[in-house]
């Protein structure tokens, strides 16, 4: 009987059922190279830690047990329960977004001791970059040293070390098995059937693919009280100020059309003979979309909903070619959802700290073309949250003040925003310690002299 990997993933609930691509095509690669099966479990955060626990177990059999950790997003009880299953023999590795500013730590925690302190000893290693980096180390039996693992984060006499990562190869990401994914289960892992997926055209984000020196204002409110002083803070920023994943992976540029068909056709289908709805990875979809929706069209496969996720400007920018993507959809039956627009905010100044790179006005003038898209193509274009979409609107941020709070106000009233664009709740602004912005506080902490609360890899501005 074959040994299985685990690779345990953050998921909303535990009742979600769509899939994620980064665990699941990870999956398919141990599989498909290695003499492991590998399984895939969608913690929610309702989840019972003990029963994900005794699932673990379960699946992973009597010898010693090999748990992946992907996408914690800051949760704290799952790099507790890293540490548990390490403690007890189970070598654990934690991988995906942020695995290696994680594992590090925060910039300066040995002599800053507020600052979070990394979670190396919740895990054997870390790997940064793509998972076929472990095929080697799966092969001997989990007997190979990390020092020998691409991408490998490790503690060598008490010091923590990096190992140069590879770069993504295309081959390993044409083909996913979307049917290994569970649930945790009072009476075993139980598994869930993807009703959607995701498919990768692009890796990274090309408005992070250069470095720029920006200037981002003092607070106006911090810990929920007005932050007297004034001034700005420089920064050498990668992308919006918030994002915790431009410097993780920077822009790694596009695969091939054939590559993409070949995960579209791998894509389960709907009772109907349609591929289920997917999400585009690609932070700027328009230039390729028609071409990519004719090649489809062209090779006889069936769609159901095509969703995608794009920041303002390039919506305004690919208007033409969204376009031309939409009278192709019309002809074959498919739905496009944008299912998240980078709105972020509607006041200059908050989106000037954002670095989101273009003004309010960019906003509006995206919001005015998805709503004449509705009009022409109702059947075919959808982006309203009504419609499942869930755009991005930050709120609050430490840079609201009465000012700004007039300024939004004014706008979310005039052009209706409540309506179809608005998020039914915002969300806080969230700094990953490893963003932009977390440099920006701690250039903060060092001139006024103030400490900021840490909640495990965030840092509580609020």
């Amino acid at each position: 009987m074959k040994q299985v990997v685990v690779i345990l993933v953050n998921y909303a609930g535990t009742e979600e059922s769509y899939g994620l691509l980064g665990p699941q095509v990870a999956a398919t690669i141990i599989q498909d190279n290695t003499d492991y099966e590998c399984v895939v479990v969608a913690v929610g955060h309702d989840a019972d830690k003990d029963t994900v626990k005794k699932n673990v177990i379960q699946l992973a059999g009597s010898n010693r047990p090999i748990i992946g950790f992907s996408n914690l997003g800051g949760r704290s009880e799952l790099w507790t329960l890293a540490e548990e299953l390490k403690a007890e023999g189970a070598i654990t590795i934690l991988g995906g977004p942020q695995a290696n500013v994680d594992y590090l730590g925060e910039v300066g925690w040995e002599s800053h001791h507020h600052r979070f302190p990394g979670v190396s000893d919740s895990f054997t290693f870390a790997l940064h970059g793509p998972v076929e980096q472990l095929v080697p180390f799966l092969n001997s039996q989990g007997k190979e040293e990390p020092d020998a693992i691409p991408g490998a984060l490790f503690i060598r006499s008490g010091k923590r070390r990096a190992n140069e990562r590879n770069d993504w190869e295309e081959d390993f990401l044409t083909r996913v098995d979307w049917g290994n994914l569970y649930r945790p289960g009072p009476s075993g892992p139980e598994p869930v059937s993807v009703t959607s997926a995701q498919v990768v055209q692009q890796i990274g984000c090309p408005y992070a693919a250069r470095k720029v020196k920006v200037s981002l204002d003092y607070p106006a409110n911090l810990r929920g009280s007005p932050f007297l002083r004034k001034g700005k803070v420089s920064l050498i920023l990668q992308g919006c100020s918030f994002c915790d994943v431009a410097r993780d992976k920077g822009f790694g540029g596009a695969l091939s059309l054939e590559s993409v068909l070949a995960q579209i056709n791998n894509l389960p289908e709907d009772a109907d003979g349609r591929k289920i709805p997917f999400e585009l990875i690609n932070e700027a979809p328009l230039s390729t979309l028609p071409g990519l929706l004719l090649a489809v069209r062209e090779q006889g496969t069936r769609l159901s909903q095509l969703n995608l996720v794009s920041r303002a400007d390039w919506l305004v920018m690919g208007e033409e070619k969204l376009r031309d993507a939409l009278k192709l959809a019309k002809v074959m039956g498919v739905c496009i959802l944008l299912s998240a627009a980078g709105f972020e905010s509607f006041s200059d100044t908050i989106l000037g700290n954002l670095n989101k790179g273009y003004p309010l006005r960019t906003n509006l003038a995206a919001i005015k073309l998805v709503r004449q898209l509705k009009e022409e193509f109702p059947e075919n274009w959808s982006y309203s949250t009504a419609d499942g979409a869930s755009h991005g609107f930050i709120h609050p941020t430490p840079w609201d003040s009465a000012e700004t709070e007039r300024e939004m106000n004014s706008v979310i009233f005039a052009y209706g925003l409540g309506r179809d664009i608005l998020p039914l709740k915002s969300v806080p602004l969230i700094i990953h310690h490893a963003c932009g912005l977390g440099d920006w506080v701690r250039e903060l902490e060092m001139r006024e002299g103030i400490t900021l609360e840490r909640a495990a890899s965030i840092i509580e501005w609020w």
